[in-house]
């Protein structure tokens, strides 16, 4: 698909979502007393062997100066991959899939807030709305008689993942993305290798096929989104991502044999239904200016 029409790129997107969810399928799938460290270095290892040769094709007949801009942000978002890689798989060893996924959900809600402290983009009422609505549904779907390490790694995976996203925003423009992920992830590599080795766990060869295969998924989500929103004004499609939630519900009952219970999906719907608004106001206000730039033409040309 080209994603050059609204459908196709909401089909790349829900796509990409179906990756995703995959991909914590397969870092679940590794077992809760996993070595953590260990699978969080091997993932980075192998998103390394993967991008590389793709990177190297891409960038073989083009200017190399490109390959050394931004190292420095790079450093940093490679390292804090490395933290959300830890508290992803922390939360996911606890707390079941569709549980999980809810709460990595309110991602946006944190990229929304933390824009407007660092970036001064305007805080809406619809925004502050939506963000008392999400942490209210992550309250319901937690429900935390007591804290446990599993929601506390959920809550703050959403937070350093919306952290990492706004970075995004500074990325050199010049630079492929498959570059800028692939420098990344070997900016990764030196923490995470001394986490494992401090580890001190011995090596576990089942996680070779895990850490492949979610890597693999990995670089397919990140794929699909620079297809699904590189054409098309990402308010117009952004909700496709939250298919992502329906896929998490199906496998996690399909697969792991968790069965959602209502407060689940009231919570969900708290994290899900601000957002979608917040979207759609979006795409009314896209459509507004489209108009009146239609209508300004019109009388230009009259």
């Amino acid at each position: 698909m080209s994603g050059r029409t609204v459908a196709s790129a909401i089909f790349v997107l829900v796509l990409g979502s179906f990756f995703a969810t995959l991909c914590d399928v397969f870092i679940k799938l590794a077992g809760s007393d996993v070595a953590v460290f260990q699978f969080t270095f091997l993932r980075s290892v192998f998103m390394c062997l993967i991008l590389f040769p793709i990177v190297y094709i891409r960038y073989l007949y083009q200017p190399q100066s490109v390959v050394f801009v931004g190292l420095k942000l790079h450093f940093i978002r490679g390292n804090l991959w490395v933290l959300a890689g830890i508290l992803l798989t922390l939360s996911l060893s606890e707390l079941s899939l569709a549980t999980a996924n809810s709460v990595f959900y309110t991602a946006p809600i944190f990229i929304m807030l933390f824009g407007a402290f660092f970036y001064k983009e305007r805080l809406s009422f619809e925004v502050v709305f939506s963000a008392v609505f999400g942490f209210i549904g992550i309250l319901v779907i937690l429900r935390p008689t007591e804290i446990s390490s599993g929601m506390i790694s959920a809550i703050l995976f959403a937070v350093v993942l919306a952290t990492n996203s706004l970075l995004i925003k500074k990325l050199p423009q010049s630079q492929d993305m498959f570059c800028g992920l692939c420098i990344t992830q070997l900016f990764a590599l030196p923490v995470a290798a001394g986490l494992a080795i401090w580890e001190g766990e011995a090596f576990q060869v089942d996680l070779l096929l895990y850490s492949a295969l979610s890597s693999i998924c990995s670089i397919l989500y990140g794929v699909s989104c620079l297809i699904g929103y590189r054409y098309i004004a990402s308010s117009k499609v952004t909700s496709a991502e939250y298919s992502g939630l329906i896929f998490a519900f199906l496998i996690g009952w399909l697969v792991f044999g968790e069965v959602p219970d209502l407060g689940l999906f009231i919570g969900s719907l708290f994290v899900i239904l601000p957002l979608l608004y917040l979207s759609h106001q979006d795409v009314r206000r896209l459509r507004k200016e489209q108009s009146l730039n239609n209508s300004r033409s019109s009388l230009g040309a009259g």
